[in-house]
């Protein structure tokens, strides 16, 4: 039974569902400070528009997604903790435990992960950021096709969509480690002002889950040719 935000002993706001998975906001911050060290450790972010993320309440950051440390890279720089929907092939050997205990939200991608769902929701519903890839894979990372969930959390929860791009993280392989970009180099993470995603009529139809997705298409891909306006990627 999935169980709504409560206050746990450490007096840390909590989700859970019937597997007892725990999305915790005193993960997130962990795994945000950890990827503070890991991010300006390896690489050199330069970080553009951060102030537009509501400072308070629910928000759902929609990131594009064309390498592997777009998601570790967002959790460093972002000014509030995130959690992050993560595919559940992921979630393998000790990274299981560790992302569970960071605050991110494994999802199964296979079927109506309904479970994936409510904590996804609790996030939101507890004041928290959601983070989401809504093209649902790794690709060109342009937002030109974009899955329906995005717009399923936006419509469902009221929460504004702050639109990021990540650029540079693909642009070539590094000389040491092949599957990373170049160590020291620089990758730009560009937020955009947040918007609501629905009507404002509160509609949840397939209909209106289809315009809100159109909707959130236009403002990501223009924030996206912004991004790379600014920072010459």
């Amino acid at each position: 039974m999935c169980r709504h935000p409560r206050r746990g002993e450490a007096g840390r706001e909590v989700s859970t569902d019937s597997s007892g998975r725990v999305a915790s906001r005193k993960g997130a911050e962990v795994g945000r400070r950890i990827g503070v060290g890991l991010m300006y450790g390896l690489w050199k972010p330069r970080v553009l528009g951060a102030w537009r993320m509501p400072a308070t309440g629910p928000a759902i950051l929609a990131v594009n997604h064309s390498h592997n440390i777009d998601g570790p890279m967002v959790m460093g720089v972002s000014p509030r903790p995130t959690h992050f929907l993560i595919k559940k092939e992921a979630f393998i050997g000790p990274l299981d435990p560790f992302l569970t205990a960071i605050g991110q939200v494994k999802v199964d991608r296979s079927v109506a992960d309904r479970g994936a769902i409510t904590r996804a929701l609790d996030v939101l519903k507890a004041g928290g950021v959601l983070g989401i890839f809504p093209e649902g894979t790794r690709g060109e990372g342009d937002f030109a096709s974009l899955r329906a969930g995005l717009a399923y959390f936006a419509v469902r929860s009221g929460a504004p969509v702050v639109p990021v791009a990540v650029l540079g993280s693909s642009e070539k392989p590094g000389r040491l480690i092949k599957g990373l970009p170049p160590l020291r180099s620089r990758v730009d993470v560009v937020f955009g002002d947040p918007f609501e995603a629905g009507d404002g009529s509160g509609r949840r139809t397939r209909k209106a889950l289809d315009e809100a997705t159109e909707r959130i298409q236009k403002q990501l891909s223009a924030h996206l040719e912004n991004a790379r306006r600014l920072t010459g990627r």
